[in-house]
C-alpha cells in the first residue's frame, strides 16, 4: 500500500513564521488535492520543549545558523520554533486535516533534534511512524512538505533504510537554503540513495491509474 507523509506543514515554517520557509504556503492547495487520493495519509510535527537544544537562545553567545556539538552530535542552531502546544506548532489552517489518519511528533526530547519523521538524529528513539505504517502493510512512502534539505531529506533516508520504496514529490517540497545549493544537493543525495524524485502530476496520474 501507498502512504503520503506530510512533513511539518506548521505555522512557524510558513512565510512570516519563526523559521519561515519561502513559498511553503504555496504548496498547500496541491497537498490538499493529492492527499485525498492516497489510501493512507499521515502528518508529522516538530514538537519542541522551550528549552530545546536546537534553539540558539539556549546557547549564550550563539545565533541561528551557528553549529555546536551536543553530546558528540553536530547541531545547527535555529530560532525558537514549533514549541509544543503553541500556535506556531499547529498545522497551517489551510491544510485539509480530513485525509490525515494519524499525527507523529518529533524533536520532543530536549537534548536531541529530530529531522526525520521516523527517528531522532542519533536514531536512539523512534517516532512510532514505521511501526504504524508496517501494521497497515505500507510498502511505498511518498513525502511532501518542509524543509527539503532537512526533514524531508532525513525522512527519505530513513524510509529507504527501513525497506520502503520512497518517493519525494519535488514540487510539493520547499527548502530553507541556508546555502544557495542546499536544495539541489539534497535532491542529488536522495536520488543517489535510491529515492524516486517525482512531481505531483506524475504522482496523481499513477494514483488515478490504479
Amino acid at each position: 500500500m501507498k502512504a503520503l507523509v506530510i512533513v511539518d506543514m506548521q505555522n512557524d515554517f510558513m512565510p512570516g513564521g519563526a523559521l519561515g520557509v519561502r513559498g511553503a504556503d504555496q504548496i498547500v492547495p496541491l497537498i490538499n488535492q493529492i492527499s485525498k487520493q492516497f489510501p493512507l495519509t499521515v502528518a508529522t510535527q516538530d514538537w519542541h520543549p522551550l528549552d530545546h537544544c536546537s534553539f540558539a537562545t539556549n546557547h549564550p553567545g550563539k545565533k541561528p545558523g551557528d553549529v555546536v556539538q551536543i553530546k558528540e552530535i553536530e547541531q545547527i542552531l535555529w530560532p525558537v520554533h514549533c514549541v509544543r502546544s503553541t500556535q506556531g506548532a499547529e498545522l497551517i489552517e489551510t491544510l485539509d486535516k480530513g485525509p490525515i489518519a494519524s499525527y507523529f511528533y518529533k524533536g520532543t526530547d530536549r537534548w536531541i533534534d529530530s529531522y526525520s519523521a521516523f527517528f531522532d538524529n542519533a536514531r536512539r528513539k523512534s517516532t512510532g511512524l514505521s511501526d504504524y505504517l508496517k501494521t497497515r502493510n505500507v510498502s511505498q512512502v511518498y513525502l511532501a512538505g518542509v524543509a527539503t534539505e532537512y526533514c524531508v531529506l532525513y525522512s527519505a533516508f530513513d524510509a529507504v533504510d527501513l525497506g520502503y520504496t520512497v518517493f519525494v514529490i519535488a514540487d510539493l517540497c520547499r527548502p530553507i537554503n541556508l546555502h544557495p545549493d542546499d536544495e539541489k544537493k539534497a535532491f542529488e543525495a536522495m536520488a543517489a540513495k535510491g529515492v524516486k524524485i517525482q512531481n505531483s502530476t506524475e504522482v496523481l496520474a499513477s494514483l488515478k491509474s490504479k
